[in-house]
């Protein structure tokens, strides 16, 4: 159990038996009547958010989570396919649960995955992942002076801006939180 005093931004909690993070909370203490804290909840099997008002003292459940290290193989038209690092067993997950990250999944890639209640639910992948570029056009020489970006499919089929000196075959580190061009990583 967690009292409202334990609470912090990315502590998992279960209410009315459903698993969420912590997004926000704020701690009130008006002059008159009990202390409260305010909170901004993310859901995380469904990815809706849920604000609630606890009183000072109270207390939550903690979530029945645990994370398994995966690598990431595959994917295909049902969704895409993990296989954990420890005992090599696959594991599907579907598209809706994946999310945004699989904008940045690329052939072996180590990540966690979250599971609640023996069935997996989301991903943590790495802040940066390292993708190539697999389509761009030519930037035109002399035009770099200005500081310009041009956009960049990788491999993945993600869109990116990237700097007009870059070309196709280029590895690019991509913050996964963003989803911004950090730099280019040399061959």
């Amino acid at each position: 159990m967690y009292s409202t005093a334990e609470f912090r931004r990315g502590l998992k909690i279960e209410i009315d038996k459903k698993p969420f993070i912590i997004v926000d909370f704020q701690h009130v203490k008006p002059g008159k009547g009990g202390a409260f804290v305010r909170t901004k909840m993310k859901n995380l099997i469904n990815g809706s958010v849920l604000e609630k008002t606890f009183r000072s003292g109270e207390k939550v459940e903690k979530p029945d989570l645990n994370e398994k290290d995966m690598q990431y193989l595959y994917k295909d038209d049902q969704g895409f396919h993990f296989m954990d690092t420890e005992n090599y067993e696959q594991v599907f997950i579907s598209t809706s649960q994946v999310g945004d990250a699989a904008n940045f999944l690329s052939d072996g890639l180590e990540l966690t995955v979250l599971y609640y209640k023996g069935s997996p639910i989301s991903l943590e992948i790495p802040n940066f992942v390292e993708l190539p570029i697999e389509k761009t056009e030519p930037g035109v020489k002399g035009d770099t002076a200005t500081g310009g970006s041009k956009p960049a499919t990788l491999t993945t089929g993600f869109v990116v801006q990237v700097p007009l000196f870059l070309n196709e075959g280029d590895v690019l580190k991509v913050d996964t939180r963003s989803g911004e061009y950090v730099e280019r990583i040399s061959k």
